[in-house]
């Protein structure tokens, strides 16, 4: 059965880091609603002035951070000791886990086109070790459809084998539709399902779904996406809601708030982190 739109968002244009302009499409006010997704930011510039702060050294705790790059390039370094730059069609996927730094500073380039998008940690798991994972473009497969072409980011496509998380399971494919095409992929029927377009308005199913807008869809185990006379493409992130408690607070997901305030309470007092830090300059 294919899963149809549930309900959609816009978002709104802020600045975050240093003073990098983007589009905050799923924040605090609907993690409950698109459970396991407890962020979803988007930029789309030709103008270097509006990315090129950066977001300078700042900690995460309980959730992983997943950042996809469709066009630009960005360098990431953290206290494990990892320095990496990712480029055009890449990505790359920091477990935060019991508590990292790190920055995330882009290049300039002709076009920075992508996301980042949070991915809650289950409970039992929010005190894993931080780990950091560099998808590189040769380590992403492609699977060529009549309708056009999918990237498996992570997750699983029939053969195909992306990047798979260590925690919670989640299948994140690039679809890139030609003029006029379509494509359907499979989706688990129990995961909850979200398509973002990030280029060009993409029909979601029975709905049309606006250029830059998250869909959240309701049950059914495939998804079916068509492009009109000019092309699109939308990111597809299927992953099994939590059912648990949460609490956020800036960079940091707990399951209750005395697990945020004890957070603040470390970066504070300097015992946040509990790798040893190795911070690559």
């Amino acid at each position: 059965m294919q899963r149809q739109v549930r309900t959609s968002v816009r978002g709104q244009r802020t600045q975050d880091g240093a003073g990098v302009s983007l589009v905050r499409v799923l924040g605090q006010e609907t993690a409950k609603e698109f459970d396991p997704f407890l962020m979803l930011d988007s930029f789309d510039s030709t103008d270097p002035a509006d990315y090129l702060a950066g977001f300078p050294l700042h900690p995460h705790r309980g959730i992983e951070t997943v950042t996809y790059l469709a066009q630009g390039a960005m360098v990431h370094t953290d206290n494990l000791g990892n320095r990496a730059e990712i480029g055009s069609g890449e990505a790359q996927w920091l477990t935060a886990g019991s508590g990292a730094f790190h920055s995330e500073m882009p290049r300039a380039a002709e076009r920075m086109l992508g996301v980042q998008v949070w991915l809650n940690l289950p409970q039992k798991d929010k005190m894993a070790d931080p780990a950091y994972r560099g998808i590189r473009a040769e380590d992403i497969p492609e699977v060529e459809e009549a309708g056009g072409t999918v990237r498996v980011i992570a997750g699983s496509l029939g053969d195909a084998h992306g990047c798979q998380g260590a925690y919670l399971p989640l299948d994140f494919y690039d679809v890139r539709l030609v003029a006029g095409g379509a494509i359907e992929v499979p989706a688990d029927a129990d995961a909850t399902c979200v398509v973002f377009t990030l280029e060009g308005p993409v029909q979601v199913g029975e709905a049309a779904v606006a250029a830059k807008t998250a869909a959240l869809l309701g049950p059914g185990d495939c998804v079916r996406l068509s492009a009109g006379d000019q092309g699109a493409e939308a990111l597809v992130m299927c992953a099994p809601a939590l059912h648990e408690p949460l609490a956020l607070y800036g960079p940091l997901a707990m399951n209750t708030m005395d697990e945020i305030i004890t957070a603040l309470d470390e970066i504070d007092a300097g015992t946040f982190v509990k790798v040893e830090q190795r911070y690559a300059d």
